[in-house]
């Protein structure tokens, strides 16, 4: 899957640097030959943990930045003056996205929104990632959605993509910009936080096998999902703005599993039967969910020449290789 910048010595501008996606793209990139900038709330508060693991913390421009200020937006936009920005801060858990609407809602649209107008209003050039997600269909049903597929989000965060979605087109259609959203499924990694389900499960089932716990309780087992490998993902990402033309494209395996499977296969990974030490508690489920999740990738494999590489088993041998390196030599820091 060679695709590689037209010149050397572009700039970029990741919102969210800090983030799983933002940590790996910035990897891409830097690779590529781009100089990297990228924004937290506050570049002095933040540790930018997962560019030190990548080992990429000195080779980046950092800067303060938050998406829901236009005036902060657009000062660090006009001083890195980027050849492409990539957006993928705002809250990214559709869990806590029940606890937090407005503020999910409003950082997912605002943010957008402020980012599109700085490039407008600036009169730039610049290229616009805008990271959509498969939370914006709700249930795909067994069709795998595609860039036509309706949305019917079923949480706040889903909402939030939705409508940042749609902001995207508009600007796009109105203004000229080149601008698109990539609608990704859902994309593991090592650095997910603790309280994602695919990390909460490589961590219960490590702790069972050091004997440190013996049962696990989680939500549904039987809803299914499409998971994918983040370093893959950012790869399309970095795609997008190199196509010739702005397009929004499905990023997803084409594969689902359901949580169940995926849990078999963690715990085979440690030589577990996960029923001995599972339970499912209806009182983690949320006030709506997903029972179904498919993606068809078909477009960005035939434009963009991408495939995913990394399939379910892959990503939890992956997942599960981490995790035991990550407890033979734990980070002081870490959650």
């Amino acid at each position: 899957m060679d695709a590689r910048p037209d010149s050397p010595c572009k700039t970029a501008l990741i919102f969210g640097i800090s983030g799983q996606d933002g940590a790996y793209l910035a990897r891409l990139l830097l690779a590529d030959g781009y100089r990297v900038h990228g924004t937290s709330r506050d570049r002095e508060m933040s540790g930018f943990a997962n560019l030190v693991q990548l080992g990429l913390k000195a080779q980046v421009g950092l800067h303060s930045a938050v998406l829901t200020d236009f005036r902060s937006v657009i000062e660090v936009i006009d001083r890195v003056r980027p050849d492409e920005i990539y957006n993928l801060a705002a809250q990214s858990s559709v869990g806590l996205s029940f606890d937090q609407p407005a503020e999910t809602v409003n950082g997912c649209l605002i943010g957008t929104l402020n980012i599109l107008e700085a490039i407008r209003f600036l009169k730039l050039k610049t290229r616009f990632y805008s990271a959509a997600s498969s939370e914006c269909y709700g249930n795909t049903g067994a069709t795998p959605a595609d860039e036509t597929t309706p949305f019917h989000p079923r949480s706040p965060y889903g909402v939030g993509k939705a409508a940042a979605f749609w902001a995207v087109a508009n600007y796009r259609e109105a203004y000229g910009l080149f601008a698109c959203s990539g609608i990704l499924f859902n994309h593991e990694s090592p650095l997910r936080p603790a309280r994602y389900v695919t990390q909460k499960v490589v961590r219960g089932a490590a702790d069972i096998a050091d004997k440190k716990r013996d049962r696990l309780t989680l939500g549904a087992l039987d809803v299914a999902r499409d998971w994918g490998w983040a370093p893959d993902y950012v790869e399309a990402m970095a795609r997008m703005l190199r196509h010739d033309r702005p397009e929004d494209f499905v990023i997803a395996t084409g594969e689902t599993h359901t949580l169940e499977a995926f849990v078999a296969e963690v715990f085979a990974q440690f030589g577990l039967n996960w029923r001995d030490h599972v339970d499912s508690d209806r009182a983690l489920l949320r006030p709506s969910d997903i029972s179904y999740s498919a993606g068809n990738p078909e477009k960005a494999q035939r434009l963009l020449n991408w495939r995913a590489e990394a399939r379910m088993p892959q990503i939890v041998a992956q997942l599960v290789a981490a995790e035991i390196a990550r407890r033979r030599s734990p980070d002081p820091s870490d959650g």
